[in-house]
């Protein structure tokens, strides 16, 4: 995005009446800005659970913040079981530009490869501060920090790696709610334009450039141009904000800001198997007053850097170089199983975490060296304690009371301990191939103890489900049973009540047949009477039954006599009509015939239209007219079915039915001359 110059000379001008009349604190402003923004530039932390997080995390385990050409962000969260840690990833290509960013928690970052340039302004000065990075340098800057990195084009075109922690302590945590830093680009752009041209100062289209400008990734190319495009916009704002004089952010120049360079420095130990050096607020003024403290560890072929434990710090170290493996001993009074002895082999971009007082030691394989870098968490100071060699802690402790505690000989003990003439770093030939071995037979042992496991527990599902299918079976059969009984008694008792009854009934049944016989004898008594009555009776009713019947016989044939007689005559009246119907047709048939002839002689040439339309209505009339006819003989068929009917109907109603067929006859004849009516007319008036 590109402003105008007179637009900049206004800003300018703003910022100098900025400067001078400011109402609030430009710090308690972006700290307001930050409170009120709910967008990360994408980079926030996803919310996370500790116990989903374990001490080793694989460098393809890395979820990826931010991607473009021009680099990427990957980040992880580690755990040492007690809390959780956070660290990014940063890589830049030659002559990239990492955007600003405000830090939500300490950073402590180590520059892995590549240089480049930190631009950065604190809380307390309203000074833009940088500083040259190259390979091995480590630096520090506060939560409330506002920064930016530059890679370098240097000629080998090495990329910038940065491995940067994120401190969580009580008094400055990393919260993963809001991640370890928010853009400042999405800060400002959270407010509306009212808010910012009163905070800033600045003309409407100012702000308008700002805020429906396009958003910029988080990493970019660096290369210079005559236009300002947005970030270095966003620069100047980000000015405003520190409370810089007219004419833009000043540079401490008169102190030089450098970083610590760890592989500059002399290693605490050095020898043929390796070197260590640890690095503190005592040694490195950077660190003074934080909690982090760095180290970083050489490993030479086949060599170990001894068991020992940090009484004081937890250690998060990330592999540079190499491969190598890593033996973790479980405290003896750590709870179980939270707490366990591991193994574990790393390579290069691999993280892992070790808590205090877990004894631990590293080995480098015979064929590659072992190198790797690291935070530790402690503002005391920090003493390793290592258990083997010349520095021994056992050293230390009376002879016989570590034979007591080993129950062993004292002569033991002094094998044990003069043994070893070398400290800290030893030598270890085929150690880590030997712990490399061991893990594999015991990812194998687990993986067939999980085998077993699975196995054990189907057998254990399978016996589960046969005992429940058999308590089942015996529930079945127990209830069977307990039916069966109930049945059972339920029959007995109905037996007993059957027979009780049976005992009643043969009783009351003695006393009914007594009763009986005194009924049957006047019973007889009065049939005889009921007998003489019924026959006569019966005499009367055959006789009434015999007149009836002649009755009914002699009604029956006059009705049929009737009844043969009516359909004798609709029967010929009907052939009368049809044969009439027939004739009518024949008639109206020539005579349409000889009008259509008259007509096509005398029209040809002018009514050809008329014609065909005339011959299609004549057409469908004709239809209806067949339609007509066949409706009538099904009707015919009806009646004749009607005739057919069993002779039950009565006279009456087989009198008002012939009437009803005489008048439905008439009206369908009236209908169809009527038809016949209207078709000639319009013969004639064509006539």
């Amino acid at each position: 995005m590109i402003i105008s110059s007179q637009q900049l000379s206004s800003l300018d001008l703003q910022e100098k009446t900025m400067s001078n009349i400011a109402l609030i604190s430009p710090f308690s402003f972006l700290f307001l800005l930050l409170a009120l923004s709910h967008s990360f530039f994408n980079l926030h932390a996803e919310a996370f659970n500790v116990s989903d997080v374990g001490p080793l995390v694989r460098k393809d385990q890395r979820r990826s913040l931010v991607v473009t050409e021009y680099g990427e962000v990957t980040a992880t969260d580690i755990s040492d079981g007690i809390g959780l840690y956070h660290i990014q990833f940063i890589t830049l290509e030659p002559n990239s530009l990492f955007l600003p960013v405000l830090l939500h928690a300490d950073m402590f970052f180590y520059v892995h490869t590549g240089s480049g340039r930190l631009s950065w302004a604190e809380d307390d000065d309203n000074q833009m501060k940088r500083v040259n990075l190259r390979r091995g340098d480590i630096y520090m800057l506060r939560a409330g920090s506002i920064f930016y990195v530059n890679s370098s084009l240097e000629p080998e075109r090495k990329k910038l790696r940065i491995h940067a922690m994120f401190s969580n302590t009580p008094d400055d945590s990393y919260d993963p709610l809001i991640g370890a830093y928010s853009s400042i680009s999405n800060l400002v752009r959270g407010f509306d334009k009212r808010v910012l041209r009163a905070a800033f100062k600045v003309p409407e289209e100012v702000i308008e450039e700002i805020i429906e400008g396009t958003p910029a990734p988080a990493i970019v190319h660096a290369v210079q141009t005559r236009e300002e495009n947005f970030w270095e916009l966003e620069a100047r704002f980000l000015k405003v904000f520190l409370g810089g004089k007219a004419g833009g952010m000043t540079f401490n120049k008169k102190k030089k800001t450098r970083a610590y360079n760890i592989l500059d420095a002399d290693p605490d130990f050095e020898n043929c198997n390796g070197w260590s050096l640890t690095v503190t607020g005592r040694n490195a003024n950077l660190l003074k007053g934080s909690n982090i403290g760095l180290f970083m560890v050489n490993l030479t072929k086949g060599s170990m850097m001894g068991p020992h434990w940090n009484p004081m710090a937890t250690e998060i170290a990330i592999v540079l170089q190499g491969q190598g493996m890593v033996r973790v001993i479980c405290s003896s009074s750590a709870k179980q199983p939270e707490c366990k002895n591991m193994r574990f082999m790393v390579k290069e971009g691999d993280a892992f975490a070790v808590p205090r007082f877990h004894p631990m030691a590293q080995i480098s394989f015979n064929n590659d060296s072992f190198v790797f870098m690291g935070f530790s968490t402690t503002r005391r100071r920090n003493h390793p304690q290592f258990l083997a060699g010349r520095s021994s802690v056992l050293q230390t402790l009376d002879k016989q009371v570590l034979a007591v505690s080993f129950n062993v000989t004292n002569s033991t003990i002094d094998n044990l301990l003069s043994g070893q003439a070398e400290s800290f770093i030893l030598e270890c030939t085929s150690c880590a191939e030997e712990e490399k071995m061991i893990l594999e037979e015991e990812i194998e042992r687990e993986r067939e103890e999980e085998e077993a496991r699975k196995r054990e527990e189907e057998e254990r599902e399978r016996e589960e489900r046969e005992r429940e299918e058999e308590e089942a079976r015996k529930r079945e059969e127990e209830a069977r049973k307990r039916e069966e009984e109930k049945e059972r008694e339920e029959e007995r008792e109905r037996e007993e009540e059957e027979a009780r009854k049976r005992e009643e009934e043969e009783a009351r049944k003695r006393q009914e047949e007594e009763d009986a016989r005194r009924r049957e004898e006047e019973e007889e008594r009065r049939e005889e009477e009921e007998a003489e009555r019924e026959q006569e009776e019966e005499r009367r009713r055959r006789e009434e039954e015999k007149e009836q019947r002649q009755e009914e016989e002699a009604r029956r044939e006059r009705e049929e006599r009737e009844s043969e007689r009516r359909e004798r005559e609709r029967e010929e009246e009907e052939e009368e009509e049809e044969e009439e119907e027939e004739e009518r047709q024949k008639e109206e048939e020539k005579r349409r015939q000889e009008e259509a002839e008259w007509e096509e002689e005398e029209t040809r040439s002018q009514e050809e239209r008329r014609r065909r339309q005339e011959e299609a209505e004549w057409e469908e009339e004709e239809t209806r007219s067949q339609e007509e006819r066949r409706r009538r003989q099904e009707e015919e068929a009806r009646r004749e079915r009607e005739i057919q009917e069993p002779a039950g109907r009565q006279p009456e109603q087989r009198e008002e039915q012939r009437r009803q067929n005489e008048k439905a006859t008439s009206e369908e004849q009236e209908e169809e001359d009527s038809r016949e009516g209207g078709r000639k007319a319009p013969r004639m008036r064509s006539i």
